[in-house]
């Protein structure tokens, strides 16, 4: 919004500035409860990415924020009436605002409580009601999830595409995988290696398919719930799609389609949907953990990094699961990075970052790059279609081979560090094929046989 010439708001006498609709009285206590201490100061990426300026400080938002809300509706306001604000001093904060990945490491290290994310996420959506937001490309988000059911422009018809024709997908089940808009349309490699793991442990699926429709977690996370209803609408459709299936689990291996159905679902709702949502990490560790996968390859003495995605990690509380996942596989040497778990550092791409601020976005992917080399990771991976991408990006970087990654397909295994989502070294590893539909029909017309990982041992 920063570039763009907007009308200014007319605000009739007496009316505070920046009103509250959508800020409830914790969020404006948590403004408040701000002891100025700087402790997210320390750890923020965005802060580290734009070299320390203060205008991204997440103590000074939280500050600017509390003054324009103490102009608004102080004692001083209350007697004399709000005070008039300066609009360009609004926009300068909501750019500023909108520079945020909502990863929330502030709130793991805030001494006083302040639950961040909840509370810049409505901050997000009152000043998109007031018109200073959101920023940049994320203001096509609602137009291209209303009018598509997805944000890549795509006919719903095509989320059946990625399907290669071993996999089976069951007509009734207690389990139904829910691929995600990005595994289904952008890195199918994702939903190919999903499916094929779980037919091979035996685990029957259903899968929506044309029915369904994003999760809209886009729109939430850039303060843009309103606008034509779209998530609670996408929600609604989903569960009582799910539901009407009678399927007791839903499986995601996408990150934030798991933080959407486990905590926004309820919240747009009213009511916990009737299923299980689970990541497929709980269930590959569950399994390996009662000995029940048998592997057919092996790594050659490499090391493997895991990171955690802010949606899965912080947000959800996921973090041993896919360790269990990572420390099993054969011929890898699982090494933490230094920033870890609740401490991580973010992969740069969420709250819109990705689409909205992309230089930013590949800074803090770089940075998380470096942390990988510290410990001298041949491979970093992570279980979000939206950190392999952006970390994917980071490293390309790092390396100088910015472009030279097809995200739709496995990663290059001769890159100097590969960047693969848990799923599909997990695929990998039991034997199983991770090429996607339209590598395998261009093989087939080319007669080209299939040819074993050359970067993989037989066990």
């Amino acid at each position: 919004m920063a570039d763009e010439e907007k009308t200014r708001p007319v605000i009739p006498k007496g009316e505070p500035y920046i009103k509250t609709d959508v800020i409830n009285p914790t969020f404006m206590m948590q403004y408040d409860a701000c002891t100025r201490c700087g402790e997210c100061d320390k750890w923020c990426p965005v802060l580290d990415a734009k070299d320390g300026d203060r205008k991204y400080s997440p103590m000074n938002k939280i500050s600017r924020f509390r003054e324009f809300m103490g102009q608004s509706y102080g004692l001083k306001a209350k007697i004399f009436g709000p005070k008039r604000l300066d609009e360009d001093d609004i926009q300068d904060f909501s750019d500023a605002f909108f520079h945020c990945s909502t990863c929330g490491v502030c709130a793991s290290v805030c001494p006083a409580g302040i639950n961040t994310v909840d509370m810049y996420e409505a901050t997000r959506q009152q000043l998109v009601l007031r018109d200073n937001g959101p920023y940049g490309k994320t203001v096509m988000f609602p137009k291209l999830i209303g009018e598509y059911r997805n944000p890549y422009m795509k006919d719903q018809k095509q989320r059946l595409d990625w399907i290669p024709d071993d996999v089976e997908i069951a007509e009734e089940a207690d389990v139904a995988y829910f691929a995600g808009c990005t595994a289904g349309f952008n890195q199918q490699v994702l939903g190919v290696a999903t499916a094929r793991v779980l037919n091979h442990l035996n685990v029957p699926f259903i899968y929506l398919g044309e029915e369904e429709t994003c999760c809209s977690s886009a729109l939430i996370r850039t303060g843009q719930p309103h606008k034509g209803d779209i998530p609670f609408i996408n929600a609604k459709h989903n569960v009582e799609a799910l539901e009407a299936r009678g399927v007791k689990k839903v499986m995601f291996a996408c990150a934030g389609c798991y933080r959407v159905a486990t905590i926004d679902w309820p919240k747009q709702l009213g009511r916990k949907p009737n299923f299980e949502v689970v990541h497929v990490a709980d269930l590959l560790a569950d399994l390996i953990q009662q000995g029940k996968i048998e592997w057919k390859k092996s790594f050659d003495n490499k090391i493997i990094t895991y990171h955690d995605p802010c949606h899965l990690g912080r947000h959800c509380g996921v973090y041993e699961t896919p360790r269990i996942v990572l420390d099993n596989l054969p011929g890898l040497k699982f090494v933490e990075m230094d920033r870890i778990k609740e401490l991580q550092r973010c992969c740069g791409a969420g709250g819109g970052v990705k689409a909205g601020i992309a230089d930013v976005a590949l800074d803090i992917a770089s940075e998380r790059i470096r942390d990988a080399q510290a410990i001298d990771a041949d491979i970093l991976s992570s279980c979000c279609p939206f950190c392999r991408r952006n970390i994917g990006d980071g490293r390309d970087n790092v390396y100088d081979q910015q472009g030279s990654t097809n995200f739709d397909l496995r990663d290059n295994p001769e890159n100097k560090m590969q960047v693969e989502d848990m799923i599909v070294l997990v695929a990998e590893l039991m034997g199983l094929s991770t090429k996607i539909k339209s590598q395998e029909e261009e093989d087939k017309a080319a007669g080209v046989k299939a040819e074993e990982p050359k970067h993989l041992i037989d066990l």
